[in-house]
């Protein structure tokens, strides 16, 4: 039996009141289900619902941790350039 390698993600919500709430995970689908039924984290809880707005696979589990981790030290404005630049799109943005 084949054995798939496993996928990690870093990925970008926004969150109903127009904040973004950063994570990383290895079902994208599964976990938007969860940030959406109020069982995420506890940031998301109160702020629903939320729409996962940009995603990157990485290779490794530390780069989708280390990207989460440099993704939130940004400020809001740079956190805007860096989406405008992968492509999401402006509604998304905009407080």
């Amino acid at each position: 039996m084949e054995q798939r390698a496993k996928q990690y993600f870093f990925y970008v919500l926004r969150c109903a009141d127009a904040t973004f709430y950063t994570g990383f995970t290895t079902d994208l689908k599964q976990r938007l289900m969860t940030h959406n039924s109020g069982r995420g984290a506890k940031y998301t809880r109160v702020r629903r619902p939320v729409k996962m707005i940009y995603h990157e696979q990485l290779a490794t589990k530390s780069l989708a941790l280390k990207k989460e981790y440099a993704f939130k030290q940004l400020t809001r404005q740079q956190k805007e350039c860096y989406l405008r630049e992968h492509g999401v799109a402006e509604k998304y943005l905009l407080k």
